[in-house]
């Protein structure tokens, strides 16, 4: 392994919150946005982390804002170091960082499916829907949907995020704003979609999230079609009817069912190999979107 994973930061004096990825500093008018190592399977934080996994997330998400900016404007203002304030530079934070604007956050998840994969496929199962959305009959796990749909969700500070249906989201946020944020987020995935496939992976289903500026205008926010926020699957071993391979914690995910992890605090260390393979497939992914090798390896 060629270096250790970052599991914390600390940045000058700034005021800090931390999730289950970032470490989000309060600079004043701007936020700054670091992607640690951290990372979490079924909603608990392993105690180990996989190194550079920040560092793919980042420039995963940097990469798409450029691509997608004609599209929506977004938050990111640079991932320079130069541009952060002289305290708040530090090695560590080389390639992980994102100097952002600030937003006033829209409580829903903005998550939006082009196959029947996760939640969905549990609740196809049950009733031949998707957040209330009525699908063809007999679809298969993991098949594409005839057409992107819409599902949103709470956003959860802790544990799992709440499926709901638009017209609850439009009762919590306002019509206006929800029939803007699922055209534009449709728009979003339809285009990242297409571009990806021409570079061999399936992008299955994603999750953005938006925030209105100073002048209240809704911009993208977070991070944008980032293996820990979307689906991505091998096109080239793409098979419906069953779970399919994915550029993302699917080892760690694989590993904690076989020494059957009870999904309660605090995990296991992940075993040396488990951490590697991951790694490989972020980093994977991240050579096969932007058609450039990955710059930490």
């Amino acid at each position: 392994m060629k270096s250790t994973a970052l599991l914390t930061t600390s940045i000058g004096n700034y005021p800090k919150r931390s999730g289950k990825v970032r470490d989000i500093y309060n600079l004043g008018e701007k936020l700054l946005l670091v992607a640690t190592d951290r990372i979490s399977a079924y909603d608990v934080v392993m105690p180990n982390g996989i190194p550079d996994k920040g560092r793919v997330l980042t420039q995963i998400s940097a990469f798409w804002f450029e691509l997608l900016s004609d599209v929506t404007e977004n938050h990111l203002l640079s991932v320079t170091m130069s541009d952060l304030p002289e305290d708040a530079r530090s090695e560590e934070l080389d390639g992980r960082f994102m100097l952002c604007r600030k937003t006033d956050v829209v409580p829903i998840e903005c998550v939006v499916r082009g196959y029947l994969a996760g939640s969905g496929w549990r609740e196809y199962k049950d009733s031949g829907t998707v957040c209330g959305i009525g699908l063809p009959a007999k679809l298969k796990q993991c098949s594409q949907l005839p057409e992107p749909i819409f599902t949103p969700a709470t956003k959860a500070d802790e544990g799992h995020d709440e499926n709901i249906s638009f017209e609850r989201a439009c009762d919590l946020v306002g019509a206006e704003t929800m029939t803007q944020l699922r055209d534009r987020s449709i728009a979003l995935y339809t285009r990242a979609r297409e571009y990806a496939a021409g570079r061999g992976i399936i992008v299955a289903d994603t999750k953005f999230e938006w925030g209105r500026d100073a002048d209240g205008k809704l911009i993208l926010i977070d991070e944008c079609l980032t293996p820990d926020s979307s689906r991505f699957w091998p096109a080239d071993q793409y098979k419906p009817g069953k779970p399919q391979p994915s550029f993302d914690k699917q080892f760690v995910r694989d590993y904690l069912d076989k020494i059957k992890f009870d999904r309660t605090p605090p995990a296991p260390p992940l075993p040396t190999e488990i951490v590697q393979a991951t790694r490989d497939k972020y980093i994977e992914a991240y050579n096969l979107l932007t058609d450039r090798q990955f710059p930490w390896e």
